[in-house]
């Protein structure tokens, strides 16, 4: 339970675990994107999902820390958040990219063949694709042994830090991290509904 800044560097170098034995993925988290809450918590941020306060979609935001919240974006592709505020206060981490560690086989065969390894999982949709993290997945208890879904923490090296992708509200925030030189890392697209360079808090 911590701020979403902290909560996504110490993300970077985690293992994210899922399936079952027979059947498991896992993965070294490489780069992640910070987002806070409403406009009267402590971390307002109106490109987050919570910025207008809970609805039934993204309730699970607003705690406990440590659950998963999934999402369709633009209706299609899921998305997987790790939820990182005090019971009541909206934030979590959006995991943007991870390198496949162990069942590439399986993350292969979910991806397509043709898929590089260090794109299996780059990019949110891809990494949920890869890992078989699907909308059953949300509210789940990453730090529960039993889940489906499971995180382990781990240490980071060096982390560096820029603008969130494809966000038209609050562009400039160095909120996104992820893990110098390794070749899984998304390429930065600015939305172009964002303000202009400099102008976007």
């Amino acid at each position: 339970m911590v701020d979403p800044l902290t909560a996504a560097r110490r993300l970077l170098g985690a293992q994210l675990e899922a399936g079952e034995a027979a059947g498991e993925v896992s993965a070294t988290i490489v780069e992640v994107e910070a987002y806070g809450g409403p406009h009267d918590g402590p971390w307002p941020d109106p490109a987050s999902h919570s910025f207008r306060g809970p609805n039934g979609r993204n309730v699970v935001m607003f705690g406990p820390a440590g659950r998963l919240y999934t999402y369709r974006s633009h209706g299609i592709h899921v998305c997987a958040n790790v939820v990182c505020g005090p019971v009541g206060t909206a934030a979590a981490v959006l995991l943007r990219a991870a390198a496949i560690e162990e069942g590439v086989g399986l993350a292969r065969a979910r991806r397509g063949a043709a898929v590089r390894g260090r794109a299996l999982a780059r990019g949110p949709g891809n990494l949920c694709s890869a890992l078989a993290i699907t909308m059953d997945d949300y509210g789940t208890d990453l730090f529960d042994p039993s889940s489906r879904v499971r995180l382990r923490l781990g240490a980071a090296p060096a982390v560096a830090d820029g603008p969130r992708v494809g966000v038209s509200q609050a562009a400039d925030r160095a909120w996104r991290f992820w893990l110098a030189d390794r070749p899984e890392v998304s390429a930065y697209r600015r939305s172009p509904r964002a303000p202009a360079h400099g102008t976007s808090d």
